[in-house]
């Protein structure tokens, strides 16, 4: 099949994304579809067309890709896009292909001619296997929410109605793996056994210090190493797959300008080398609403100003070299987080995805208290 011409189904047509009008329609319709959705926050538009810019945006490389609209009397009414991330799927030993920024109005028609089409699409390429969402990688908003409608929308996770899942499941598609998201009280003062744990972490981790930051210029330095490290202690994370350099720069671009410094906290040893850091910012999606996804000419500042007035904190990214697990540096970086996140008025923090079988890390979380407010589901389908 010629995937530039349209075909039709019941009167649903189907087109590939193919200019750059097109590309506009496919990234403002869920704007469309979630206008009188109060949770949802637009993505920042500047960041979305960098995103799906294959010129732009080195996850390409590795990568097909189809982007898909579905019309109806020319006006478009859902999208999907269609991924096969041929690296991972080799380091992984699978044949799978994703599907991702899957978006309708609760219409069924639409929802099966938008699948039907990406599965289709996966077999002439030889898949076997369909999931999603799941974009290029976990950093990528992934998972359909089925649990927490009622709670706003954090940066880089998806929002949607509740009958998306019902779509997908409609065609045949089932749970994949779950991720669940923590949402702690930010404790004042600190528990005293939590202080405890610290001071021994202090007393037995000599040579290794929290490095604390007010200014990004100071940072800057720091960005490859500790994604160097991300690289290498998440390698069996699901959706995972490694930085290459330049798209360590890219992803420091799309998010280092929205981070306070002070909510980045980075462990380095007697030789400087990071072995350990986790990074986190204030919720901004009001400021993201206010700005309709928009930085200029005066987005950013309500953006900002949101951050400023958020009371919440989001984490984002963690990890610890596997050398030095067990040494209570998942404590030093935590204490410390908490005493930034106190002093600029946070009361809450959510601690982005985490896989439901990850005990480690969920753990921690119930150890402080928190509680799963918010599951995401990655579902999946044979093909054969």
């Amino acid at each position: 099949m010629d995937q530039g011409k349209k075909e039709v189904r019941n009167q649903i047509a189907i087109q590939e994304v193919k200019s750059t009008k097109a590309l506009k329609k496919f990234i403002h319709l869920p704007a469309v579809i979630h206008q009188n959705h109060s949770n949802w926050v637009p993505p920042i538009y500047m960041d979305e067309w960098t995103f799906f810019n294959p010129k732009k945006n080195k996850s390409f490389d590795s990568c097909d890709t189809i982007l898909l609209l579905a019309y109806r009397n020319s006006q478009a009414i859902g999208r999907i896009m269609g991924i096969i991330h041929y690296k991972y799927n080799e380091k992984h030993r699978e044949n799978n292909a994703r599907f991702a920024f899957f978006e309708t109005w609760n219409n069924e028609e639409v929802a099966t001619a938008l699948i039907q089409h990406v599965e289709n699409w996966a077999r002439e390429k030889g898949m076997e296997r369909l999931i999603g969402p799941l974009a290029f990688s976990d950093k990528d908003p992934q998972g359909l929410l089925i649990e927490g409608f009622d709670e706003p929308a954090v940066i880089a996770s998806n929002c949607n109605f509740p009958y998306q899942s019902e779509l997908l499941e409609k065609n045949n598609y089932t749970k994949e793996v779950d991720l669940v998201v923590y949402q702690i009280k930010i404790p004042n003062p600190i528990p005293e056994f939590y202080r405890r744990i610290y001071e021994r972490a202090v007393r037995l981790n000599h040579g290794l210090h929290v490095l604390e930051f007010t200014s990004r210029r100071k940072v800057k330095p720091y960005i490859h190493p500790v994604l160097r490290l991300l690289n290498s202690t998440f390698t069996e994370i699901f959706g995972f797959i490694p930085f290459t350099e330049a798209e360590m720069d890219d992803f420091a671009n799309r998010y280092l300008f929205l981070i306070n410094p002070r909510f980045i906290k980075i462990v380095v040893n007697d030789r400087q080398e990071v072995v350990a850091f986790v990074i986190g910012m204030s919720h901004i999606g009001e400021g993201i609403q206010k700005a309709n996804g928009h930085l200029l000419p005066l987005g950013i500042f309500k953006i900002f100003a949101a951050g400023k007035k958020s009371k919440q904190l989001n984490l984002l990214l963690g990890g610890i070299d596997p050398a030095y697990r067990g040494k209570g540096l998942d404590v030093l970086m935590g204490v410390k987080m908490l005493e930034s996140a106190t002093a600029l008025g946070k009361t809450t923090v959510d601690s982005h995805l985490e896989l439901e079988h990850n005990n480690m890390v969920r753990a921690e979380m119930e150890k402080l208290g928190g509680r799963v407010y918010k599951r995401f589901r990655i579902f999946g389908k044979e093909l054969n």
